[in-house]
């Protein structure tokens, strides 16, 4: 016969599981479009996350060749800061947590 104690061991807590989910970065997403300059993408990200112009370059070409780049992660209040910068300069991006 199992005891009320060992079955409690066994199932797994719903709160403990939701923090962990909240521990879990956010990440600001840039997908590539049909209007936005190769060029101008490169520069929007010097200009509003600090890259190099090798690591902007990078992300860029992460955007134009697999249609996609994760350009920033942080907590929810940043990263939805980056997501509204990133569209007043134009670009189309989104947050997730992965």
């Amino acid at each position: 016969m199992t005891t009320p104690a060992a079955a409690e061991q066994t199932q797994v807590d719903p709160i403990s599981a939701d923090l962990g989910a909240e521990d879990k970065p956010w990440q600001t997403i840039v997908w590539n479009d049909p209007v936005n300059l190769m060029s101008y993408v490169t520069y929007v990200f010097q200009k509003l996350f600090g890259y190099s112009r090798d690591h902007a370059t990078k992300l860029m070409l992460d955007v134009h060749h697999k249609g996609k780049a994760t350009v920033s992660s942080g907590s929810k209040e940043k990263v939805e800061g980056d997501v509204a910068k990133l569209h007043a300069a134009g670009l189309w991006a989104t947050m997730e947590q992965p």
